[in-house]
């Protein structure tokens, strides 16, 4: 009679919970010919992620971070989910929905900060998360470090990995999980500019319902790139004109305009101020202003934050609009153009961790802005006067 002895250890750490079994019959071994050592049979056990969705506490941010869809890809892949009871609700999705992919609901913030190994968000974490984040903990979001040096000191003193969506950015200069939020912002600044020519909010009382270049409005659009110049010059409509931007340009155009939009953008580093504060005079009173830029510092010199609860304050006569989470606003159609491009990075950090899953994407490394105390992006550092450190994959 042979006698097979089985084994079973179970491995629990604050990252992984694992289990091996092995049968170490040296008839097994022979009959299949196969002999593993223990090493062996452990580089053979695939990680556990564990993986955290708190609710958005920034003022009026109603996205969440992973949708039921997201969180059933990666269970099927072994993973676990756990999300912050409501979480989703503002977005459309109940508990109940992320309970039936097989997501477990956790009721505080505190819970998900404190069981997580990775944390999947929207925004950058606010004062009241920093002392839940813990060291080596690795955190995906948008988080804007060079607009905020209190959440930079912090991120740095924590000790945790700072991997930020805004600065994902592959071979081409393309930045995949910026470009799906930035399409929102881009058509919510027109729509929120409208509104805000009207007079009761502080505007020149225009109707602006012809919505920009689709509906005949007469728009100027300036830019750097001539390429892109190019191209939109050939296939927008005969009301949008085009021009190269300069101080010279845009101080011409200014004496002229209703609505401004600024969305300027320098990967991880501050917006330059296009607009300063002296030209605010050449507009005329009620001109209304809208900086898509303000997660990077804005790029109009008399930006500062908002929020959708107060959007806008005057400067000069002028309306100043500066919400720093536009696309919170539409929630459902955010959410789901986020996550959609999201979550293969989520996927591949949950498999791989965030050390492989970097070296293996250069695009996703150039993501990670903060490291264990180090500052590995440097525009970031550079804005600060902080020491930058490159990553070490």
């Amino acid at each position: 009679m042979n006698v097979y002895k089985t084994t079973t250890l179970r491995i629990y750490s604050s990252q992984h919970a694992k289990t091996f079994c092995s049968k170490t019959s040296p008839y097994e071994q022979q009959r299949k010919g196969i002999f593993r050592t223990f090493e062996h049979v452990k580089s053979l056990i695939r990680n556990i992620m564990i993986i955290g969705v708190p609710k958005e506490i920034k003022n009026n941010e109603n996205r969440v971070g992973m949708t039921p869809s997201g969180v059933a890809e990666v269970v099927k892949q072994g993973h676990r989910g756990f999300i912050q009871h409501t979480a989703g609700i503002n977005s459309g999705f109940p508990d109940e929905a992320y309970q039936a992919v097989g997501a477990h609901i956790l009721p505080t913030i505190e819970d998900i900060y404190a069981t997580a190994e990775m944390i999947v968000k929207v925004k950058e974490p606010i004062i009241t998360e920093y002392n839940l984040i813990r060291k080596g903990q690795l955190l995906f979001t948008y988080f804007h470090f060079a607009s905020d040096r209190e959440l930079t000191l912090a991120m740095l003193s924590n000790k945790s990995i700072c991997l930020a969506y805004e600065t994902v950015e592959e071979a081409d200069h393309t930045l995949p999980l910026l470009i799906p939020m930035s399409e929102v912002a881009g058509r919510m600044s027109i729509q929120e500019g409208a509104r805000f020519l009207e007079k009761p909010q502080g505007g020149k009382g225009i109707l602006l319902a012809q919505m920009a270049a689709g509906m005949g409005a007469d728009v100027t659009i300036t830019d750097l790139n001539l390429a892109r110049l190019r191209y939109l010059s050939e296939t927008l409509p005969k009301n949008v004109k085009t021009l190269y931007a300069s101080e010279l340009r845009i101080r011409k155009e200014l004496p002229d305009v209703d609505l401004v939009i600024g969305s300027v953008l320098i990967p991880g580093d501050k917006a330059p101020h296009l607009i300063t504060k002296e030209m605010l005079s050449m507009m005329q009173p009620g001109t209304v202003l809208v900086d898509v830029a303000i997660d990077q510092g804005g790029c109009f010199e008399t930006s500062h934050p908002t929020t959708h609860s107060a959007p806008t304050y005057i400067v000069d006569g002028l309306v100043h609009y500066a919400v720093a989470n536009i696309p919170g606003a539409v929630p459902y159609t955010s959410t789901l153009a986020l996550t959609n491009a999201t979550l293969p990075y989520v996927i591949a950090l949950a498999n791989k961790g965030w050390k492989k899953a970097c070296k293996d994407n250069p695009a996703l490394a150039l993501g990670l802005n903060i490291v264990e105390g180090k500052i590995v992006y440097k525009a970031v550092a550079d804005v600060f006067g902080l020491k930058y450190e490159p990553v070490s994959l």
